[in-house]
């Protein structure tokens, strides 16, 4: 017996598949059929008050097989995810798991901490954490003076440079 996979197709007697959703299944079938080169692993991405978040799924993914690179606001990650063959004389009849190598990069803000930046694999779960620098994204106020305020000020340093140098050379 073979296996064959089921389109939806066999009953020749349903009308009920519509022209666009046969070409919908065409393009899906040509799209998963492709050559297995390389695949591009799901992110989920997020921002909390202190971090940036990314989440790779990379189920049969080993650490090792896994690098990490951040440079000029870049966060790259690469790796392999390897179809492991065996000799127990399998011959498969259909293989839709993606493996190869893959590369995947985010551009950051300036403001991150690349010194701090965590990475943790977890159950096929890749979660790299990278902290946002606290010195850049504190909340300044800015006074804002007028010309008035600015002559002043000036006029004022004026007066105490002067009194200190008088101090000085009295002693």
């Amino acid at each position: 017996m073979a296996l064959t996979r089921y389109n939806g197709m066999q009953d020749s007697t349903s009308t009920t598949n519509s022209f666009s959703s046969m070409l919908d299944r065409f393009f899906n079938e040509s799209v998963n059929s492709r050559n297995f080169s390389g695949f591009t692993p799901h992110v989920d991405a997020c921002e909390t008050d202190k971090n940036y978040e990314i989440e790779l799924a990379l189920p049969g993914v080993k650490k090792e097989d896994i690098n990490i690179d951040f440079q000029e606001g870049k966060l790259t990650i690469t790796g392999e995810r390897k179809l492991e063959k065996r000799e127990d004389n399998r011959r498969y009849h259909m293989l839709e798991t993606q493996y190869g190598s893959f590369t995947r990069s985010f551009y950051l803000p300036d403001k991150v901490n690349p010194d701090k930046i965590s990475a943790h694999l977890d159950n096929g779960v890749l979660l790299v954490t990278v902290p946002k620098d606290e010195k850049k994204t504190m909340k300044r106020q800015i006074n804002i003076s007028s010309p008035e305020e600015g002559n002043k000020k000036v006029t004022e340093e004026n007066a105490a440079t002067a009194g200190e140098k008088g101090k000085s050379k009295k002693a």
